[in-house]
């Protein structure tokens, strides 16, 4: 079971705890804090998160392969595949990556926002 997140904060379940999920929406969420979560931000485990953040530095032209690589890179511990990442500049120098993951035969689709 994971926890539940939105806009990068834990969903509140009303009894002072926090809401959970299970089955594909509990590997969504799991798929969701890896995305958001900086590579290296955990000294104990430099391996989880994604490089997304970086991708403001990096041209145009090459950002939505780098997503889908940096997506697939931080994912590649659950069961789901990456089937397509694009990404959209904001005005105040946010990106928005929606991802498109693959899991038990399903499209499912996340925003994340670096």
């Amino acid at each position: 079971m994971e926890l539940k997140l939105s806009n990068g904060d834990y969903v509140p379940d009303g009894a002072g705890g926090f809401a959970r999920a299970d089955g594909a929406e509990g590997v969504l969420q799991r798929a969701l804090f890896l995305l958001t979560c900086r590579r290296g931000a955990f000294s104990l485990l430099p391996d989880v998160g994604s490089r997304l953040y970086t991708l403001a530095g990096e041209k145009r032209s090459a950002r939505a392969a780098l997503a889908r690589q940096y997506c697939a890179e931080a994912l590649s511990g659950l069961p789901v595949t990456v089937a397509d990442a694009a990404v959209t500049d904001g005005d105040d120098g946010v990106c928005r990556i929606s991802v498109t993951l693959i899991y038990n035969e399903s499209a499912y689709d996340l925003e994340v926002d670096v």
